[in-house]
């Protein structure tokens, strides 16, 4: 390959590919030596010289040759669009081309991601998460979408639930605040009427009392009336 004619001579110029690969840092089959300047070539034994020659331009590097994959573009392009896919372009069977378990792990790992995310924002608790984990594996959801409908639904359900217990509660606390309230009425009224009857059984003792201590009063005799003597009816 480094073989050449210097006159009726050949020499070989390896040495200088050998170092002039090193310098230019490609290898063996990339560098250029110019057949018209063997004899000068040949002379150089030195990184020295040889740097001088690769900046006189008598040794170059060349460059990498081009694997275009313009053609591999536009036909990834037509098959993105559905062409040259037929049954004429397939080869092996449905499985071999796309088994089932791969699109089965392809559909798991995305559910898992969303519920990884999920969890790690806060947006769903551990326990609906370990819930949510099982049912997709149970093959329960067919997509990301049908997951995530299911997971505001559920979380929906939740809020109602809430809302409703608290609610409860609140009607719970109200009707306890109204019974208290009732209470200390009926009491503040059973207290009320209790004093007006001590009042009034103290007055009565009073009463009695006064009535005790007052004098009887005297008892007026009763004046005779005289008697008329009755007609004698032999007389008349």
């Amino acid at each position: 390959q480094f073989l050449y004619f210097i006159g009726h001579r050949m020499v070989s110029l390896k040495l200088q590919a050998r170092l002039a690969s090193d310098i230019l840092n490609c290898g063996r089959g990339r560098v250029w030596l110019d057949p018209n300047e063997a004899q000068e070539i040949s002379n150089a034994n030195s990184r020295k010289s040889i740097r001088k020659l690769i900046k006189d331009g008598f040794i170059i590097r060349k460059p990498e040759k081009v694997h275009s994959r313009a053609r591999w573009r536009k036909m990834k392009e037509a098959k993105g669009m559905g062409r040259h896919t037929g049954i004429g372009r397939r080869q092996g069977t449905r499985e071999a081309r796309l088994p089932s378990k791969e699109i089965w792990m392809r559909r798991l790992r995305i559910l898992r991601r969303v519920l990884r995310k999920y969890r790690e924002e806060k947006k769903i608790d551990s326990h609906l998460y370990r819930s949510l984990y099982k049912k997709a594996k149970g093959n329960v959801f067919r997509n990301k979408h049908n997951l995530l409908e299911h997971i505001h639904k559920m979380k929906d359900e939740k809020r109602k639930e809430k809302q409703l217990a608290d609610q409860l509660a609140a009607k719970k606390a109200k009707d306890t605040l109204s019974r208290e309230k009732a209470r200390k009425t009926e009491l503040k009224r059973r207290q009320k009427e209790s004093e007006e009857a001590q009042k009034a059984v103290v007055a009565a003792r009073k009463a009695q009392l006064a009535a005790k201590k007052a004098p009887a009063p005297a008892a007026k005799k009763s004046v005779a009336s005289p008697k008329v003597a009755a007609p004698d009816r032999k007389s008349t």
